[in-house]
């Protein structure tokens, strides 16, 4: 079971006031550079989608979604985990071309994500996708786009020190990215845990992009669990950042370039999910009708955390908590939305 922990000493920047003030410009000044940096149209997204269509995020494919019904529509809703597929759906559907992309404010409930520091049951994500080219499907083209998203945060930080001095204390984003893969993490450090090795590159890489997260290593298991019809697991990854507050990894974003029918192919049939191949979406990709693309979620509550320098998401979102939290939050004088 996870924990929340409260560093000793830890005592935020801002007051309530001002950070409700700060997460305002930095959502509105983020969204907008990575928009500009990676040619993105806002659209509106749903809040649930229908059962039936496969659309849903599975995440690691034990999460349950919140399930109910729809009598007029005769129809079985789910509320998202994520827009992973339904995002390459709407850029189908919208007719995008190649270069062009969306994004929108993703607002999801995953009813059994255990609580602590990073977690809650509520998740509000940036989620991005963009329509890419045959030649496009490639590391370098990632690795492009990872800088592109980097930059817009560097710059988001830079606006929120100008409008708030009292955060220049905090450190800066890294001007350089690291890129290393999970099996070269693996290689280095095999006898510790994937978050142990995440730990111990990122602190000295403070500003990672982890590559290759869901197929399996030379030890026979993945560094985590990734839904086999999104990403392809060789070319895809996390934005990790050093947490000088929790003195940990923190990720800021998964995201990567999408399966193409090979792809799909291939991963539904190693994670075992051949019986997906009869969903709307699933039919779609296979058959090669859907775009090509990239995309993404950029946590809008990790990025308010990290860039205001705050020890707990519930400093920066409303939500439920658990006792024990809300002991250790009262305790250390932290106040929870």
């Amino acid at each position: 079971m996870l924990k929340t922990v409260i560093p000793q000493g830890y005592a935020p920047s801002l007051n309530l006031y001002d950070t409700q003030k700060a997460i305002g410009l930095l959502k509105r000044v983020f969204e907008d550079t990575l928009a500009g940096n990676l040619n993105l149209r806002r659209v509106s997204a749903p809040l649930f989608v229908q059962a039936a269509t496969g659309l849903n995020d599975d995440l690691n494919g034990v999460e349950r979604p919140v399930s109910f019904d729809v009598p007029c529509a005769k129809a079985d809703a789910q509320v998202v985990h994520s827009l992973a597929k339904w995002k390459r759906m709407a850029l189908y559907r919208y007719h995008f071309s190649v270069g062009e992309g969306l994004y929108t404010d993703m607002n999801a409930i995953r009813r059994d994500e255990e609580l602590d520091n990073l977690h809650s049951v509520y998740v509000d994500q940036w989620d991005w996708e963009k329509v890419i080219a045959p030649r496009d499907r490639n590391e370098d083209y990632l690795r492009r786009t990872v800088e592109a998203i980097a930059e817009a945060i560097r710059e988001t930080q830079a606006t929120l020190q100008s409008a708030f001095p009292i955060l220049h204390k905090l450190p800066k984003v890294a001007d350089e990215v690291s890129f290393v893969t999970a099996l070269e993490l693996e290689e280095k450090w095999p006898d510790k845990t994937p978050k142990e090795r995440e730990n111990l590159w990122v602190k000295e890489h403070p500003l990672t992009f982890l590559m290759g997260i869901g197929g399996a290593l030379k030890s026979g298991k993945p560094h985590d669990g990734r839904a086999p019809d999104y990403d392809d697991w060789s070319l895809n990854g996390d934005i990790l950042v050093w947490n000088s507050v929790l003195e940990s990894a923190f990720e800021l974003s998964s995201m990567g370039i999408r399966v193409d029918p090979a792809a799909m192919d291939r991963q539904l049939t190693i994670s075992g999910h051949d019986e997906r191949r009869n969903l709307e979406f699933h039919k779609l990709l296979l058959e090669g009708k859907l775009p090509l693309t990239i995309g993404g979620g950029i946590g809008q509550s990790r990025l308010c955390m990290y860039l205001l320098g705050r020890a707990h998401i519930g400093e920066v979102q409303a939500g439920i908590w658990d006792p024990d939290t809300i002991e250790t939050c009262e305790g250390a004088g932290v106040i929870l939305l």
